[in-house]
Order: C-alpha cells, then sequence, then structure tokens
C-alpha cells in the first residue's frame, strides 16, 4: 500500500485537490511521519476522522508569513512546541543555549523560538485572526497552570493566558482533539466547548459556566508570593490526576479564571491499536535531506504502552500520559514489527520495544474499583502496592514472538527498567541478559543516598544492587560480558555536598565511570521543580537542601567524573575546605 506524509507546501495541498484546509498543525520539530512524534499521531487520527490535515513545520516566527502558508483553516490551529518543551529543548541545566537539536535537519539548534508555543500562537492569530487557536503538546500540557519557570526564575501564568489561546489539550490528546474536530466541523462556536475532558479554557464574561462545584487552587497571585500556597497547588494538580476520581480545577489569574476539566479515561488496547495502526510512513518528510538525529535514534523501535505508575518525583510523565498504563495488543505491535522487518533499508535490529517504561506492559490493578478511588501518587513508592499485578509473563512472551518474526535478528531494550519491578522477576532479568542486551544495559539508579532517593520517590540502594548481582549472574550464565550503565542525576533537591561525595565514593568502589549524569533540571509543574523552587517537600512540608549555585551544582557534577584529571583540583579544594580531605584522598588520592 503506498503511503505519504501528511502535506507539508502548499504545492503538496493542491496536488491533493483541496479547496481547503480544515486543521493546521504547527510543530517545532522537523516533520517526522512516525508515531513517536506527537504532531504525527495527531495528523494521523484527525485524518481518519476524515479531516483536511496539513503540517506546519518550524515555521519563520518573526513575521506571520508561513502561518498562511496554507490559507485560513476551515476549523483551527493546532498549535505544540514539539515533542520537548522549547526551553529544555534550548538551554541546558546550568542555562547555556545548547549547540544541537536532535528534532532538526541534521541537528541544527535554533529552529524554533524560546516559548514556541506563546510565539507561534500568535503569528497564528495574526496571520488569521477568527480562526480558533488549541494548544497541546508536552510544552502546553505541562505550563497549564500558574508554574515555576527556571530560566526566567519566577512563577509564570498559565500558557492558555499568555498564547491567548481558545482552548488547551493536556495529556496525549487524540480524543480531545478529535472531539474538538468534530464539534465544530459540527457548526458550534469554540467557546461553547466547555465540555470536554482533558481541556482547559478561561471563561470569558459572558460565558455561562458553573464553577460551584470545582476545586478552587491557589490562584496566581497567591502561589506567587507564597510558598506553601504553590506547594498547596502542586498537591492538588497531582491529587486530581486520576481520570475515575478527579474533579474540575479552577486557579485564578486575576479576576480570570482557567478551568482545567478532569482528565479523559485511559485508553482502552482496542483504541491504542487503532492509533498505532494508522498508516504512517515511519519516515522524514521527503523535502528533508540531511538526517534528524532523534528520528535515527528511534526509527526502528515499537512503542507498547504509555502511562507510567512509577511517581517520580523529577519526572512528568505521569502528569502527561497518565499513571495508568495504557497498552496496544500483541497482534497490534507484531503488525508493526513485520511492517519495519519488510522495508528494504532495514539491518535487522528493533532497537527498543517499550515506552516510558520498558516493564510495565501488561500491569494494572487487580481490582480496578481500588484503582479508580485511589489517590496514591506511585503505585511503587514507597513499596509495591499489594493491588498491583506485577508478572512480567506477557512481555517475555511478546519479546519472544518479536524475536522470531522472518526478518528480525536481533531486539534490544532501550527504554529504562524499572528495577524494583524487575527485580521481582527474576525470568524477565534472566531474559534481558540471555538475548536483548547489545553489552552494555542503561538503568537508572539515579543516586544511592537513601534521603535523597526518597525525594525522588525512588527505592533505596538495595534496588540498584540486587538487579546488579542478577544481572551479573545471567549474563555470566549466557557467556557473555555485559555491562550496566548507570543514569545518574547530579544536584537534584536533597543533595548537598556529603551526599554527592557518597554518591561518588560509591561508584568508585563498584568500579563505575559513568557518562550518563544529567544535572537536574527543573521542568514545569515536576513535584521536584515544588522543592527546588519553594525549598520544601510539597507532601511531607519540610525543608529541602536545593543547590542552586552553579559553583555547586558543578561540583556535584564534577564529583560524580571523579576520574577525569580536570576535576580533581575542584573536588580536593572543596572536599578539603568541608573539613572532608580523608575523603578527597580516597577518592582522587593525594594532592
Amino acid at each position: 500500500m503506498h503511503r505519504e506524509c501528511l502535506p507539508c507546501t502548499a504545492e503538496e495541498v493542491r496536488a491533493r485537490r483541496w479547496k481547503h484546509v480544515d486543521i493546521v498543525l504547527v510543530t517545532g520539530d522537523a516533520y517526522v511521519d512516525h508515531p513517536s512524534f506527537g504532531t504525527s499521531v495527531i495528523g494521523r487520527v484527525l485524518e481518519k476522522a476524515g479531516f483536511r490535515v496539513a503540517v506546519l513545520s518550524q515555521p519563520r516566527w518573526n513575521s506571520s508569513r508561513d502561518f498562511e502558508r496554507f490559507g485560513k483553516p476551515g476549523l483551527f490551529f493546532g498549535i505544540s512546541s514539539g515533542n520537548m518543551d522549547s526551553m529544555i529543548n534550548r538551554y541546558t541545566a546550568l542555562k547555556k543555549t545548547r549547540n544541537d537539536d536532535a528534532y532538526s535537519e541534521n541537528g541544527t539548534p535554533f529552529r524554533r523560538p524560546d516559548r514556541a508555543a506563546i510565539v507561534y500562537a500568535q503569528r497564528a492569530r495574526e496571520a488569521f485572526r477568527d480562526v480558533p487557536i488549541v494548544l497541546g503538546g508536552i510544552e502546553a500540557s505541562l505550563r497549564r497552570f500558574a508554574h515555576y519557570d527556571y530560566w526566567s526564575d519566577r512563577v509564570r501564568r498559565s500558557i492558555l493566558l499568555d498564547a491567548k489561546a481558545d482552548l488547551l489539550v493536556y495529556g496525549m490528546g487524540e480524543s480531545q482533539v478529535a472531539a474538538i474536530a468534530a464539534r465544530l466541523a459540527a457548526g458550534e462556536d469554540v467557546h461553547t466547548l466547555r465540555d470536554i475532558r482533558g481541556t482547559l479554557f478561561a471563561p470569558r464574561k459572558q460565558d455561562r459556566f458553573d464553577l460551584q462545584n470545582a476545586l478552587h487552587l491557589p490562584s496566581l497571585e497567591e502561589v506567587t508570593r507564597d510558598p506553601d500556597a504553590y506547594n498547596r497547588a502542586t498537591r492538588m494538580v497531582y491529587e486530581h490526576a486520576n481520570p475515575f476520581s478527579a474533579k474540575t480545577l479552577v486557579q485564578y489569574h486575576g479576576n480570570r479564571p482557567v478551568v482545567q476539566l478532569p482528565p479523559p479515561p485511559p485508553l482502552t488496547e482496542e483504541e491504542m491499536d487503532r492509533i498505532y495502526d494508522l498508516p504512517y510512513t515511519r519516515k522524514p518528510h521527503p523535502s528533508y535531506r540531511g538526517p534528524i538525529p532523534a528520528f535515527e535514534m528511534i526509527k526502528n523501535s515499537v512503542t507498547l504502552m504509555r502511562g507510567c505508575f512509577g511517581g517520580c518525583s523529577f519526572c512528568s510523565i505521569a502528569l502527561h500520559q497518565g499513571s495508568f498504563v495504557q497498552q496496544r495488543s500483541e497482534v497490534s505491535v507484531l503488525r508493526e514489527v513485520e511492517r519495519i522487518a519488510s522495508d528494504p533499508d532495514f539491518d535487522g535490529t528493533i532497537t527498543d520495544l517499550g515506552g516510558p517504561t520498558a516493564n510495565m506492559y501488561g500491569m494494572r490493578g487487580r481490582d480496578f474499583k481500588r484503582c479508580a478511588d485511589c489517590k496514591r501518587l506511585s503505585c511503587l513508592f514507597p513499596r509495591a502496592c499489594d493491588n498491583l499485578n506485577t508478572d512480567h509473563g506477557c512481555l517475555i512472551d511478546l519479546m519472544r514472538k518479536v524475536k522470531r518474526l522472518k526478518g528480525v535478528n536481533h531486539l534490544f531494550i532501550a527504554s529504562g527498567i524499572r528495577m524494583d519491578l524487575a527485580n521481582l522477576s527474576e525470568r524477565y532479568i534472566r531474559e534481558i541478559a540471555f538475548h536483548h542486551t547489545s553489552g552494555h544495559l542503561k538503568v537508572a539508579p539515579e543516586h544511592i543516598s537513601p534521603e535523597v532517593l526518597n525525594l525522588m520517590r525512588k527505592p533505596g540502594p538495595r534496588t540498584f544492587e540486587t538487579f546488579q548481582r542478577l544481572f551479573s549472574r545471567f549474563s555470566r550464565e549466557a557467556g557473555k560480558q555485559q555491562y550496566l550503565v548507570p543514569y545518574l542525576i547530579a544536584s537534584h533537591p536533597g543533595t548537598n555536598l556529603e551526599r554527592a561525595a557518597e554518591l561518588a565514593l560509591y561508584l568508585k568502589r563498584h568500579g563505575y565511570r559513568p557518562r550518563q549524569i544529567q544535572d537536574f533540571l527543573p521542568s514545569p509543574m515536576s513535584i521536584a521543580t515544588a522543592m527546588y523552587h519553594t525549598g520544601r517537600d510539597p507532601f511531607s512540608g519540610k525543608d529541602v537542601a536545593v543547590p542552586r549555585r552553579e559553583h555547586e551544582k558543578k561540583l556535584y557534577r564534577a564529583l560524580l567524573h571523579y576520574f577525569k584529571g580536570e576535576n580533581r583540583d575542584l573536588i580536593y579544594r572543596s572536599l578539603r575546605r568541608a573539613g572532608m580531605e580523608d575523603l578527597a584522598r580516597l577518592l582522587i588520592g593525594p594532592s
């Protein structure tokens, strides 16, 4: 079957003999027609529903000219900054400009503006003043209420108001966007769409929207001046993320209410199959000549599921994708792998089979009623819920079936393995060690200090040690030399010099010279970002040590790279000044 990308140029629209376009999807990424790219998924869902969709990829933003490319959209502009928040995409944790962009052709940076969703919305409004604007994607989703913005070091108001958009879709968005398009096509006004779950809007004075039964968050003004109010708002947002028990939330910005309707229910297996079975070309738009690094990394990967019930405090996946795992059927997954394997350019290796985590496929609560009423932020912390089914059997069976398909020589797992879950299934760890590791397996202990791990909402250090022991044992049984590559976070809230040095000494004693180190970056609306901003845990209310100064961050990162010669002087001077000279000698030898 011939497959082609959605149109990206006026010429491609004319080639389809369309008199007009219904929806223009604007994205800060290069356009890749692959189900790992949100714009492609939304575009295909709308196309399947019968709408004429065009993609405006990485438009010039210094004028509205690119936004006029397809003429006036019949229904709306759908605006996203891309697969990443535009500020995280452009700046490091030390607020330095990144020198590349994995979502652009040839990795070229600066193809999108800062706060891209706001800028794109402004240009779209300039182009066609009366066309509805619908925000979506990760940047909109995680900036939907008043939020601490790391780059300006202040609380910013809801992106819905800053962008002057008509609606904001939070979460993955397929069901919301399809409903918006259908109702606008039926003649409804965008300002009457006040009952679509998974959306936010700001009612106008003339709108008749009942706020009496809604739950009121502390206002923009309150969260700006009072850290306790900011943390209270954070708690309320997370406690009302369960779609089966969440209430409508309202946050006033001055005299303007921002209203969030509850999340939509998780997608069923059949709905997930329909989304991932759509006719993606799985390739970049043919106009690109150079490689797009993000695509090169995932082009032969397959998504099994979305959502995560881990509840790590530094991660916003659950707030965006939900904490209920939504998965595809085995049949749908195998069908996609067969399509990949039939491509003449396929090299025989499926590079990943997973999602936000590698090993939550098939896992859910045994008693659904308990899950529907639950307000726990994590099914795994501080310990696994007794209602959680943690059987890895169906995932193991699926991996084996994929590996047996014609043309598949290797199947590797690149999604992060949740080690506390894996430790409950030695059979799963054995399967990974024997068949699905390319020599190095990335895992994410994040830290080793119990105090820091507790603030991360991660299990204690024994979890990593247990997994390491089992993986090493099964690798030896397989006759392979294989190694774990630990992913670590430096300068997470709760880190001080003693705890950073404790982690460095642990790494040295166990022979690790880590490359996968990420400086903590306060992403919008995460629990850890609330800790960073307020200096307190929003749930316990306890004070939290927060590394803020650039010198601290550089030191804590240098400690984890204790083996690099250029870090010796900084480590030695800093530890000696703190009265920890003996530790300095253990780490780097005599000065």
